[in-house]
């Protein structure tokens, strides 16, 4: 009787603990799930790097066509087309099927898309012909795993900011886009033990007509199954990723707009603790008294800077830095200058990216911002001087090294981080959805614009990202409000006193 009254005990202030408190292994759990999501987001818009060369000799077999370098390289980045389209209708979606079923509808897409992409010829083709056909049905697959990347660039940082308590909101929110740089590794590591002993294709190019061909001597089997069983990969861990969504809920701010309050509680209490609960409820329920509110509700301003978050984490230039890096670690003397330059930039966006994670909470959002802006423009002023100067070796290799960290510590999770919690609960499905369509439409712009900037001068090139990042840092100081320790219901509170003073 005594054994039995001392487990009751402990069983009453074990539950009154977690009522009170809540439960941050409950939280955690929620958010590994949703950061597979930013998983997928990196295994699937790098998932190419490896595929690239033997896809291109596949298709340079067709007998109907002739597969030039354009159309390789409209078919390498198809899947950026999918990302825009995604990314823009990520606000209907949240706000119709909300956060979670958008999520799901995601996995299902990178799914779909592995499958597809692995066997293109499904129903409609003979396996390993390639013809025109064949090839319009791959980029129709790529398209639909842009698709889901795009819904989860938007919804997932949208999921966890939802769901996260405001004093560790950056730091869960920053843990999507480590989910996105280690999505990277894995899928190079994937795409590097699925070549084994195998070698790319060597693709030979004739000076004089421009008529490309695969060299008799090359390694077929990449050419044959190596792509394919790259692309298929990815079918793993989007199963996993449908698969476990079924065990997360809805984030509370959606319930409480779809009048499921008590559901909203429940989840609001596992996470925090029933007082705490109880009052974000109520703040929830202030400022969501109707579903949806129009887009200027608050203003220009809050939609303004958004957009011009996404705008400046891609007009800073970074694709494009290190689009040229490999070719700096080639000029510094380095073997498998290519290799190497994919596993150190690699440690660096981890490592560096940890340091946004352990400090977004603890120094704020605009402070790293502004510190990455300008050591971004450092690395960059310093590889253009580089590359005038014709300087050779370590020094071009530290830049773009300091170039990659600053963005890795500051624009790369900071910008998802603002993005997700900056707008009011009423529009921020619709309102992120612009932001992070800018953001792909903007990625697309500076990786194509690059090489016509490069072959004009590559000190412009640089120097005008360099600029960029300056600009960046003053427009961060000026217009963008702090966000650390604040909830989103803050931020309504916010933009409306904004609106006031404006009228």
């Amino acid at each position: 009787e005594m054994l039995r009254s001392l487990v009751g005990s402990e069983m009453c202030i074990r539950d009154r603990n977690y009522t009170e408190k809540g439960s941050k292994l409950y939280l955690f759990s929620i958010v590994l799930v949703a950061v597979i999501g930013g998983l997928l987001f990196g295994y699937d818009t790098a998932v190419i790097s490896g595929a690239d060369k033997g896809l291109q000799a596949f298709f340079m077999g067709a007998s109907d066509f002739v597969y030039t370098d354009t159309i390789h390289g409209i078919t390498s980045s198809s899947a950026l087309i999918g990302c825009i389209i995604g990314s823009a209708l990520s606000g209907f979606f949240a706000s119709n099927l909300g956060r979670k079923n958008s999520l799901f509808i995601a996995g299902v897409l990178f799914f779909l898309s592995a499958l597809g992409s692995y066997y293109p010829e499904f129903l409609f083709f003979d396996y390993g012909v390639p013809s025109y056909s064949l090839l319009v049905a791959f980029n129709f697959y790529r398209v639909l795993g842009g698709i889901g990347v795009g819904l989860a660039s938007a919804i997932c940082p949208m999921y966890i900011a939802e769901i996260a308590p405001s004093n560790i909101r950056g730091t869960l929110v920053s843990w999507n886009q480590f989910a996105i740089i280690f999505g990277m590794l894995v899928v190079y590591f994937v795409n590097y033990m699925i070549m084994g002993d195998h070698q790319n294709p060597v693709i030979l190019k004739d000076a004089v007509s421009g008529v490309m061909s695969v060299s008799p001597e090359s390694d077929m089997w990449s050419v044959y199954e190596g792509w394919r069983y790259m692309f298929g990969s990815e079918a793993f861990p989007a199963a996993l990723f449908g698969l476990l969504l079924f065990c997360v809920p809805k984030t509370p701010r959606y319930l409480v707009m779809c009048g499921e309050d008590e559901r909203a509680f429940a989840i609001l209490e596992k996470i925090n603790g029933r007082n705490v609960a109880g009052r974000v409820l109520e703040e929830i329920k202030q400022t969501s008294k109707e579903k949806t509110e129009k887009l200027f509700t608050y203003g220009v301003a809050v939609i303004v800077i958004g957009i011009l978050l996404s705008v400046f984490q891609q007009a800073i230039g970074i694709n494009a830095v290190l689009y040229y890096a490999p070719r700096i670690f080639e000029s510094a003397g380095a073997e498998g200058g290519g290799m190497m330059q994919t596993v150190i930039m690699g440690v660096v966006n981890i490592l560096f990216t940890l340091v946004a994670i352990f400090t977004v909470d603890r120094f704020g959002r605009k402070p790293l911002l502004i510190i990455g802006s300008i050591g971004m423009a450092v690395g960059a002023f310093a590889v253009a001087l580089c590359d005038q100067m014709g300087v050779k070796g370590i020094v071009p290799v530290l830049s773009v090294i300091v170039y990659a960290a600053f963005f890795m510590m500051s624009w790369g999770p900071i910008c998802w981080v603002l993005i997700a919690e900056i707008f009011p609960n009423t529009i921020r499905g619709k309102a992120v959805a612009i932001a992070v369509a800018f953001q792909w439409v903007f990625n697309y712009l500076v990786s194509s614009t690059f090489p016509a900037l490069y072959d004009f001068s590559p000190m412009f090139a640089y120097s005008l990202y360099g600029i960029i990042c300056l600009l960046a840092a003053l427009f961060v100081w000026r217009s963008v409000p702090e966000t650390k320790g604040k909830t989103l219901e803050d931020m309504t509170a916010l933009w409306k006193n904004r609106l006031k003073k404006k009228a």
